[in-house]
């Protein structure tokens, strides 16, 4: 597997509309849109950057897993994306390669991607997506 680039970093955030204000208005970054990922219980504003895009995640449910990110940590970036080209392969060469998967299979994400999680535990603290677009 190779990945291909930094697809996206998301970022764990309380209040959705109060964050963008920041991103907007002091960054001048551009909302892209928005999307609910209901299997995934959080709510998604796409902030193109270049190339790739910070994802700022609200979660839509006190027991989500953002919320408990949240809870756990604060907010802040919760992951980073790297886009690959085949992710079935990918997360077959992950765990040939001894890395602890979260997804055995992909699963859908935000903006219509192909998704897999890798377990912290086994990418020295950093939860880290594949995703394949």
């Amino acid at each position: 597997m190779k990945a291909l680039k930094v697809d996206h970093i998301g970022i764990a955030v309380k209040d959705l509309e109060a964050t963008l204000k920041f991103y907007q208005e002091v960054l001048g970054l551009e909302l892209e849109g928005t999307e609910v990922v209901e299997e995934q219980k959080v709510k998604v504003a796409f902030l193109p950057v270049g190339d790739t895009e910070v994802e700022l995640l609200e979660s839509t449910d006190k027991d989500g897993p953002i919320a408990r990110y949240i809870e756990k940590k604060g907010e802040g970036m919760q992951h980073i994306a790297f886009r690959v080209s085949n992710i079935e392969e990918a997360i077959a060469d992950m765990k040939a390669k001894g890395v602890r998967m979260i997804d055995e299979t992909p699963r859908y994400g935000a903006g219509g991607a192909k998704i897999a999680f890798c377990h912290p535990k086994s990418t020295n603290g950093v939860l880290v997506e594949l995703s394949e677009r």
